[in-house]
């Protein structure tokens, strides 16, 4: 799963582009930063927040330290992994504080990534967005080739439909190759400006953009991370360096500026329904070269640029680096190698916190629709992950399913349908930390199907070692889990090009269903809206970007908005390119966002760009 290089199909005899966003740019592009050292490597091993703190009282010996029991009468605390036992009584929301004050125990010193990492305003959590690589070339081995040539017209039709360099797409599940050509065009639309089926974006008469907006990227001494960005039907929020500005969605006027005492360290994807949202943030600017550690939860008002409440998870008296951070209904939940903790957004309520005899943590939690934790038991050498959807209130267990031992880490794709992405055995081998999804039924716990996706052959990537939500270029909905495939040649002697495929999350078989980006383009998936998907395409040397929204049923794709082909423009949108930065369509509207700020040695970089169409 190897990321698309960041000049994209540059004609003959040119140089590199310059610029860019995401990771320091004053170096070519081509040389990646150090990413954070992962959590659990930089020390020995470590107990999760709530391990017993007194030793335990003499018992018969057992399986391991915090290897989930035999069947044993109900325990209370949420998350704490069960053997399969009969039905029982409903049991108290996990760690659920009551009049606890100290729910983690005696003091320890601080652990996490925060206190040892370098550069200001680097976080350690969020692992830093790996810069393109060069693509592998050929979109993985096509074993079924021979099952294709039987017939000429067969042939014949797989051309027409997309070619035959991905027949493997259609798989053995004999369903129809349901192609769609999103090489530009308003697909199926009459251009007169209605919903696509099953969505809410509109397709314009003209999809033709033009910059709305754009902000300069922050000019710092060290990396400093911006993580963090919102639309809703009022605002474009953007982390800015200790800072969260809210911008006019069309016209980019600042509506508001909410200060921080110091840089963003994560933030979450997610938003209520009446807007607020939540980030972690460290209490101070820190010296160069250090940091100030990410120990401050805030929730925040989006409508009014307001901080509502800001709290600290504790260890004795330490203060916990925190991670990760989601919101799910009204809840936000966080998590790290210390432990989590989960609050009411509106009143800052503790709704649960781990107990101190517990042998489990959460790592982290994806949140949204529905509230997942990935929850660690056993010893640093010998871990095993429990994926386990929760009430949001309470912090009842809904189900909980066990990862196969072995695996260390997981990340939340999807937590409704519920999705995880693993790299079972390090066996991506490209940095990517996905080689397989696991569907789940989330009001069971019931493992569905399991997803192959050698690393040759696919892209997207995720981030499960620090931070369990971080997935890109990956989507679920409809039943279907959306993924691209790696870029491949395209038949000319400079093209390239790539697909999105999907796969059926009951059975793990390749529907037929199958975009493709167009020659020279490269498309990933964004989101869902309602049942068609959003996608964006990044442009050729002589082109601007797309958006295209493809249909769920018959995977048709109609261009919602094509960015100019203007040579300034592509080289600052195609240095927001999806593998690590934030990218949000709605309304109409495009914006690209970068996730950190450095000092440059370039004219052009930008902290944001935001596109919209004019028919």
């Amino acid at each position: 799963m190897t990321q698309p290089p960041p000049p994209p199909s540059q004609p003959p005899n040119q140089p590199p582009q310059q610029g860019g966003f995401g990771p320091p740019q004053n170096q070519p592009p081509t040389a990646p930063p150090v990413p954070p050292t992962p959590p659990g490597f930089q020390q020995g091993p470590q107990p999760g927040g709530g391990h017993p703190q007194q030793p335990p009282a003499p018992q018969p010996p057992q399986p391991g330290y915090g290897y989930p029991q035999q069947p044993q009468a109900p325990q209370p605390g949420y998350g704490y992994p069960q053997a399969p036992q009969p039905p029982q009584p409903p049991q108290p929301g996990y760690g659920y504080p009551g009049t606890q004050q100290n729910p983690y125990g005696q003091p320890a010193p601080p652990t996490g990534p925060y206190a040892q990492q370098p550069g200001y305003g680097y976080p350690g959590g969020p692992a830093a967005p790996m810069p393109p690589q060069p693509a592998q070339s050929g979109g993985g081995k096509n074993n079924n080739a021979l099952v294709i040539i039987v017939a000429a017209l067969v042939v014949i039709a797989l051309i027409v439909g997309g070619g035959i360099w991905y027949a493997k797409s259609a798989k053995d599940d004999g369903k129809k190759d349901e192609t769609a050509s999103s090489s530009g065009g308003s697909g199926g639309k009459d251009g007169s400006g209605g919903t696509t089926s099953g969505g809410k974006e509109k397709a314009p008469a003209n999809p033709a953009a033009d910059i709305l907006f754009k902000v300069p990227l922050p000019q710092t001494k060290d990396t400093v991370v911006t993580a963090g960005s919102w639309l809703t039907d009022k605002v474009y929020a953007k982390s800015g360096v200790a800072e969260i500005v809210g911008y006019d969605p069309a016209k980019g006027t600042e509506l508001w500026t909410l200060k921080l005492p110091g840089p963003v360290c994560t933030a979450s994807d997610h938003v209520t329904e009446d807007n607020k949202t939540a980030i972690v943030f460290q209490p101070e600017m820190p010296a160069k070269n250090s940091t100030a550690g990410c120990t401050q939860l805030a929730a925040v008002d989006l409508d009014k640029g307001t901080r509502l409440w800001t709290k600290t998870v504790k260890t004795g008296d330490v203060s916990v680096n925190l991670q990760n951070v989601t919101v799910s209904q009204h809840t936000v939940a966080v998590g790290s190698t210390d432990g989590g903790a989960a609050f009411d957004i509106d009143s800052a309520k503790v709704l649960w916190q781990p107990k101190p005899e517990d042998s489990c943590f959460d790592a982290g939690y994806g949140g949204g629709a529905k509230l997942v934790a990935v929850r660690k038991c056993g010893t640093y050498d010998n871990r095993q992950l429990h994926i386990q959807t929760i009430d949001p209130k309470s912090g009842k267990v809904i189900s909980d399913y066990q990862m196969a031992e072995g695996i260390e880490y997981a990340s939340v794709v999807s937590t409704d349908p519920l999705v995880v992405a693993a790299d079972v055995g390090d066996s991506a081998g490209d940095g990517s930390g996905v080689s397989d999804y696991f569907s789940i039924d989330n009001k069971t716990g019931k493992l569905l199907t399991r997803i192959s996706a050698p690393s040759d052959t696919y892209a997207g990537r995720c981030d499960g070692i620090s931070r369990v939500e971080d997935c890109k270029e990956i989507v679920a909905g409809n039943g279907r889990l959306y993924v691209p495939t790696e870029e491949h040649d395209d038949g000319g002697k400079y093209s390239k090009t790539n697909e999105i495929v999907a796969f059926d999350l009951a059975t793990g078989k390749q529907t037929g269903q199958r975009a493709t980006a167009g020659s020279d383009y490269t498309i990933s998936p964004l989101r869902m809206d309602g049942g068609n998907l959003i996608a964006y395409k990044r442009p050729p040397y002589d082109k601007g970007g797309q958006i295209v929204s493809i249909d769920g049923g018959s995977f048709k794709a109609t261009t919602l908005l094509e960015n100019p082909a203007t040579q300034d423009v592509r080289q600052e949108e195609t240095g927001m390119l999806p593998e690590y930065s934030e990218i949000l369509f709605g309304q109409g509207r495009l914006y690209m966002s970068a996730v950190y700020a450095h000092k440059t040695s370039y004219d052009k970089e930008y902290l944001l760009l935001a596109f919209g169409a004019g028919g």
